[in-house]
């Protein structure tokens, strides 16, 4: 594993030597911190954490370079989709240690882990479908979780090393945003476990796609195959039955139920109304992708469907057709096929 950030100063040690972050050469190298923090030098685990993940057959990270573009989201229903097939042992870690929203869109507030003679027990969704967060651990999950990089770097190592997941066909692992120590740490327990990859996750305007590069770049400098880019939040899509309609001159005037009778007598009703919110300035994720020579995996749209159903604990699949459906079972379907797997949703 490659262990010299693009951006480093001439003469970087790299991230695992001793002297990282501490070095003449690291004098204002934007990675400074970073570095000073991560574990250095072989690790003694991460021998341990490959035998513990070699009951698992495929490991997917999800990443973004930005905050707030569905990422958690996007993890979610990726687990439920998978764990459609009864066949299928799923889990889905969620490291985002500072943000851990994947125990509310799992449905799971308010569960504890146990623990076992072999380790933490996941928290289950259903049969074959567990979950392991920091957000199971707070008392109280309005508590806010203020960790240095050490902290955070050592609870994630405990994740991978102690979580009893058993026999899984899918590992998918929630990471936070960003290229933090957190992600060094993460690429250096898993060097030798054998990570098929990651899905990186964006939405389509520019100040989004300025960070996922940054975070594509990461992949390849530290080995991790990118599986592709799922493009989020692409265009909303609303049904018309959904919409409120407005006189903008008389913001007061709602004109919403005339709008339905024109639906009905013209039988509209089942028609959706699409609406660029995000502008792909230069291109937006499929031109950035199709320029980094990775993957494009596909758009989801903005869509209430997915919204209800990380509210609820719900898959989107379990809704019923519509742009989101369908955007995530042919995602869900590539990402299946590039590990060499076939997608079963039913």
């Amino acid at each position: 594993m490659a262990t010299v950030p693009n951006d480093a100063n001439h003469g970087c040690p790299g991230t695992q030597d001793e002297q990282a972050g501490k070095a003449d050469a690291c004098a204002g190298c934007p990675n400074q911190q970073i570095c000073a923090s991560a574990p250095k030098g072989p690790d003694p685990d991460v021998e341990f954490i490959r035998a513990k993940l070699s009951n698992v057959k495929h490991k997917i990270l999800v990443l973004s370079g930005k905050g707030g573009v569905g990422k958690s989201t996007f993890s979610s229903q990726l687990s439920l989709s998978l764990a459609r097939s009864d066949a299928s042992e799923v889990g889905l870690l969620d490291i985002d240690i500072c943000g851990p929203s994947v125990p509310k869109m799992m449905g799971l507030e308010g569960e504890e882990v146990h623990q076992s003679n072999n380790g933490w027990s996941p928290v289950y969704v259903q049969d074959n479908l567990g979950v392991m967060s920091i957000g199971f651990m707070l008392p109280n999950p309005d508590d806010a979780v203020v960790w240095r990089g050490p902290r955070k770097n050592a609870l994630i190592k405990q994740f991978l090393r102690d979580v009893d997941w058993g026999e899984l066909d899918y590992l998918i692992v929630d990471s936070p945003p960003g290229t933090s120590d957190e992600h060094i740490s993460l690429a250096q327990y898993l060097s030798l476990s054998d990570v098929d990859g990651a899905i990186i996750v964006t939405t389509p305007q520019e100040v989004s796609i300025i960070d996922v590069k940054k975070e594509i770049n990461f992949c390849k400098k530290v080995g991790i195959r990118v599986i592709g880019v799922v493009e989020n939040m692409s265009y909303l899509a609303m049904p018309l039955t959904e919409m409120r309609i407005q006189d903008p001159s008389d913001p007061g005037r709602d004109l919403t139920d005339k709008f339905s009778e024109f639906l009905r007598s013209e039988n509209l009703e089942n028609c959706v109304a699409c609406a660029q919110v995000f502008p792909p300035t230069k291109g937006g994720a499929e031109k950035m992708a199709q320029d980094m020579q990775v993957p494009f995996l596909g758009k989801i749209p903005l869509d209430t469907k997915v919204a209800m159903a990380a509210e609820n604990g719900e898959s989107i699949l379990e809704k019923g057709p519509g742009a989101a459906y369908n955007a995530y079972k042919e995602i869900v379907t590539v990402v299946a096929k590039s590990l060499g797997e076939e997608a079963q949703f039913d």
